[in-house]
């Protein structure tokens, strides 16, 4: 049995949140923010809207174009870092709730910019296993909850938004996700985190504590690690599995750099028209980074079925990820 990437959804609010608007909050410029980051705008949640409402309409679409019934989807995953609720209950649980799913395992994972990828790899291999037969991934974010926006460097970065993937059995290898690399390294932690509200926290000092509340970020130290580790990573996943880039179709970055994208597809010798770009238009979105732009070229009609797909990211934790993910679905 084989796990096959069935369908994709998304959902991104409707706020948009432009650099001229930042430019009237904190000391920047369009021109800086453009130069440095490729960001030109990015979308916001309404007030009343959450991690979960925007993972559930992602969801929803995901599950509506992969033809499977509701009922016949017996996994959750959710990879978010903005979730509904501290702790507990999870915000996958909220999620399947909000779809009418009964009684499904759910769960989130908490990854950062690399989640999706991470819960693909899991729903690969409970489905691999023979536990699970269809399993919905979702990446949802409300990075504006935990964005500090008198933070010029990380305020201009960061957008909400949601995106979702179903995953199924098949036993036609040709559909199936031939490979997933994960990794971890964790005394790099603080280049990238929220320091507070944790258990690691003192808890003594309530304003420093809201303050850790938000992402923080040592950008210049991120950027260089994230470049050699997202190459290695892909050059390593490509050589073990005696694919060429250019057998690649759509290689599909975490979308938080325009400089990071570029250096990683220059050594890689890809094609402009193999790197999927959107974070022009919705900026950092976490964990829903890779299924949104994943959207995006399918409502395009870029995707179409058995084309191969090449996803790599690289998040807080440190974490990063690729996957070689064949679409198993039809093209719009």
């Amino acid at each position: 049995m084989y796990a096959a990437f069935r369908s994709i959804g998304a959902y991104v609010p409707s706020k948009v949140l432009t650099n001229s608007d930042l430019e009237a909050m904190v000391d920047t410029s369009d021109e800086w923010i453009t130069k440095r980051t490729g960001i030109k705008e990015r979308h916001i949640a309404a007030e009343n809207e959450t991690t979960s409402d925007m993972g559930a309409k992602a969801a929803e679409l995901a599950i509506k174009r992969s033809g499977i019934a509701k009922h016949e989807i017996d996994m959750l995953i959710c990879a978010t870092i903005s979730p509904d609720y501290f702790c507990m209950p999870s915000t996958a649980t909220i999620i399947a709730t909000k779809l009418g799913l009964d009684k499904v395992t759910a769960f989130d994972i908490s990854a950062a910019c690399t989640g999706f990828i991470y819960a693909l790899s899991v729903a690969k291999a409970f489905i691999e296993s023979g536990m699970k037969k269809n399993v919905l991934v979702v990446g949802a974010e409300r990075l504006s909850s935990i964005t500090d926006y008198t933070d010029r460097g990380t305020c201009i970065l960061f957008g909400d938004g949601a995106g979702a993937a179903l995953i199924s059995a098949t036993e036609d290898k040709n559909e199936a996700i031939i490979d997933i690399h994960t990794g971890s390294d964790g005394s790099f932690a603080d280049l990238l985190m929220t320091p507070n509200g944790g258990s690691g926290s003192l808890h003594d000092n309530p304003e420093r504590e809201a303050a850790g509340c938000f992402m923080q970020m040592k950008g210049n130290e991120t950027f260089k690690i994230a470049v050699r580790t997202l190459t290695s990573d892909v050059v390593e996943i490509l050589e073990q599995n005696n694919i060429a880039s250019s057998d690649v179709k759509h290689f599909v970055p975490h979308q938080a750099n325009y400089r990071i994208i570029k250096a990683v597809g220059d050594a890689l010798n890809l094609a402009d028209e193999q790197v999927v770009l959107t974070v022009e238009k919705y900026g950092n979105t976490s964990g829903a980074s890779i299924p949104m732009a994943i959207n995006d070229i399918y409502e395009s009609g870029r995707l179409q079925n058995g084309e191969l797909m090449l996803l790599d990211a690289f998040g807080g934790g440190l974490t990063w990820g690729s996957a070689l993910v064949p679409f198993a679905g039809k093209g719009k």
